[in-house]
């Protein structure tokens, strides 16, 4: 993910690519959304449909994927009187990814906010807004402007037939 890259990555098998793997689960419509109400504490079916204004079908599915996936378990409630439910919760892999769904409020807040301003803004506890930074491993934080470059890591792996550079 860099304006300039190693002229290797091109012979890269790209299916090997985390963000793809990670796009695979989440690149669904919807699924970030839900993602999104989930960590926001809507926890129940009936909550998000109502919420998301999503079909029923459509929602199934998605909390298939992202259970499926590990990003969301399931516990059981029951309120008096009615049958028992399950409602849905983010694991730990699925808070992970509350880095990226800030990141990507950022951006639509920079670049897709209506005259108002952003429609929401997300606090730490202690009342401040919390924004996401890239921060190299010697603590360089960067700006759009820095540039960056992507190396083949160890999961890499090449394409079966290279492209030719040019």
């Amino acid at each position: 993910m860099s304006e300039t890259s190693t002229p290797a990555w091109r012979e890269l098998d790209s299916g090997a690519c985390s963000i793809a793997r990670t796009m695979a689960v989440i690149g669904e419509p919807w699924t970030v959304l839900v993602l999104r109400d989930l960590l926001n504490g809507i926890r129940r079916f009936d909550e998000l449909v109502d919420h998301l204004g999503i079909a029923r079908n459509v929602l199934t599915r998605r909390l298939t994927t992202l259970v499926d996936a590990g990003l969301v378990e399931t516990r059981e409630y029951r309120e008096p009187g009615r049958r028992a439910r399950r409602e849905y919760r983010p694991t730990t892999a699925g808070r992970d990814l509350r880095t990226v769904l800030i990141a990507l409020m950022a951006y639509g807040d920079r670049h897709h906010a209506g005259p108002a301003g952003p429609p929401a803004v997300v606090e730490h506890e202690c009342g401040a807004p919390v924004t996401v930074q890239e921060v190299c491993a010697d603590g360089h934080v960067l700006g759009p402007r820095d540039r960056v470059r992507t190396v083949p890591g160890p999961g890499s792996r090449r394409r079966a037939e290279a492209v030719p550079a040019g």
